[in-house]
Protein backbone atom coordinates (compact mmCIF):
# COMPACT_ATOMS: atom_id res chain seq x y z
CA UNK A 1 0.00 0.00 0.00
CA UNK A 2 1.62 3.08 -0.89
CA UNK A 3 0.28 5.62 1.54
CA UNK A 4 1.31 3.25 4.53
CA UNK A 5 4.19 4.13 7.09
CA UNK A 6 5.01 0.63 8.10
CA UNK A 7 4.81 -0.42 4.34
CA UNK A 8 7.38 2.19 3.12
CA UNK A 9 9.75 0.92 6.65
CA UNK A 10 9.27 -2.72 4.88
CA UNK A 11 10.45 -1.41 1.92
CA UNK A 12 13.27 0.87 2.74
CA UNK A 13 11.74 4.15 1.71
CA UNK A 14 11.90 4.94 5.31
CA UNK A 15 14.79 4.09 7.23
CA UNK A 16 14.71 2.05 10.13
CA UNK A 17 17.23 0.29 12.32
CA UNK A 18 15.87 -3.97 12.40
CA UNK A 19 16.19 -5.44 15.35
CA UNK A 20 15.23 -8.20 14.27
CA UNK A 21 14.32 -9.04 10.42
CA UNK A 22 13.26 -12.43 8.03
CA UNK A 23 10.97 -12.56 5.10
CA UNK A 24 7.98 -12.49 7.24
CA UNK A 25 7.95 -10.61 9.51
CA UNK A 26 10.32 -6.72 10.93
CA UNK A 27 10.92 -5.67 14.48
CA UNK A 28 11.99 -1.87 15.08
CA UNK A 29 11.95 0.39 18.03
CA UNK A 30 9.27 2.68 18.02
CA UNK A 31 9.99 6.15 16.97
CA UNK A 32 7.54 7.35 20.39
CA UNK A 33 8.39 5.05 22.96
CA UNK A 34 6.06 5.22 25.55
CA UNK A 35 7.97 2.89 28.06
CA UNK A 36 12.10 2.36 28.52
CA UNK A 37 11.61 -0.36 25.83
CA UNK A 38 9.29 -0.21 23.29
CA UNK A 39 9.33 -1.96 19.74
CA UNK A 40 6.59 -2.99 17.42
CA UNK A 41 7.13 -6.17 15.11
CA UNK A 42 5.19 -5.67 11.65
CA UNK A 43 4.13 -8.33 8.89
CA UNK A 44 5.69 -7.37 5.39
CA UNK A 45 2.72 -7.64 4.15
CA UNK A 46 0.11 -5.37 4.34
CA UNK A 47 -2.74 -6.15 6.94
CA UNK A 48 -4.61 -3.08 7.78
CA UNK A 49 -5.02 -5.08 11.54
CA UNK A 50 -5.89 -8.38 13.50
CA UNK A 51 -8.71 -8.81 11.61
CA UNK A 52 -7.28 -9.63 8.36
CA UNK A 53 -5.63 -12.67 10.24
CA UNK A 54 -7.97 -15.84 8.45
CA UNK A 55 -7.84 -19.43 8.66
CA UNK A 56 -4.85 -19.47 6.09
CA UNK A 57 -2.93 -16.70 8.11
CA UNK A 58 -3.13 -18.16 11.68
CA UNK A 59 0.79 -19.38 11.60
CA UNK A 60 1.69 -15.15 11.00
CA UNK A 61 0.05 -14.12 14.24
CA UNK A 62 2.07 -16.36 16.17
CA UNK A 63 5.05 -15.63 14.52
CA UNK A 64 4.63 -11.88 15.25
CA UNK A 65 3.93 -12.96 18.88
CA UNK A 66 6.95 -15.33 18.68
CA UNK A 67 9.28 -12.80 17.83
CA UNK A 68 8.20 -10.22 19.92
CA UNK A 69 9.17 -12.62 22.94
CA UNK A 70 12.77 -13.47 21.15
CA UNK A 71 13.36 -9.97 21.03
CA UNK A 72 12.42 -8.48 23.90
CA UNK A 73 14.33 -11.66 25.35
CA UNK A 74 17.37 -10.45 22.95
CA UNK A 75 16.57 -6.73 24.82
CA UNK A 76 16.88 -7.92 28.27
CA UNK A 77 13.56 -7.77 29.19
CA UNK A 78 12.50 -9.97 32.15
CA UNK A 79 8.90 -8.72 32.41
CA UNK A 80 6.66 -6.66 29.09
CA UNK A 81 3.56 -5.92 27.82
CA UNK A 82 2.22 -6.84 24.36
CA UNK A 83 -0.58 -4.41 22.43
CA UNK A 84 -2.57 -4.97 19.56
CA UNK A 85 -4.86 -1.76 19.03
CA UNK A 86 -7.39 -2.82 16.50
CA UNK A 87 -9.36 0.22 14.79
CA UNK A 88 -8.94 3.89 15.65
CA UNK A 89 -11.35 3.56 18.67
CA UNK A 90 -8.56 1.01 20.32
CA UNK A 91 -5.78 3.81 19.45
CA UNK A 92 -5.11 2.65 16.27
CA UNK A 93 -3.11 5.52 14.38
CA UNK A 94 -1.21 3.21 11.97
CA UNK A 95 -3.72 1.03 10.18
CA UNK A 96 -0.96 -1.92 9.58
CA UNK A 97 -1.09 -5.03 11.58
CA UNK A 98 1.53 -4.19 14.66
CA UNK A 99 2.26 -5.49 17.65
CA UNK A 100 3.71 -3.16 20.19
CA UNK A 101 6.04 -4.47 23.11
CA UNK A 102 6.81 -2.19 26.01
CA UNK A 103 8.29 -2.78 28.61
CA UNK A 104 11.74 -1.58 31.35
CA UNK A 105 9.33 -0.19 34.16
CA UNK A 106 6.42 -1.54 36.13
CA UNK A 107 3.08 -1.33 33.91
CA UNK A 108 -0.21 0.11 35.22
CA UNK A 109 -3.45 -1.69 34.90
CA UNK A 110 -6.38 -1.10 33.54
CA UNK A 111 -3.94 0.32 30.66
CA UNK A 112 -6.36 2.64 28.82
Amino acid sequence: MSDCLFCKIVSGAIPAKPLYQDDTVLAFEDIQPQAPSHFLVIPREHLADQRGIDAGREALMGHLIRVASQVAADKGLSSFRTVINTGAQAGQTVFHLHVHVLGGRAMNWPPG
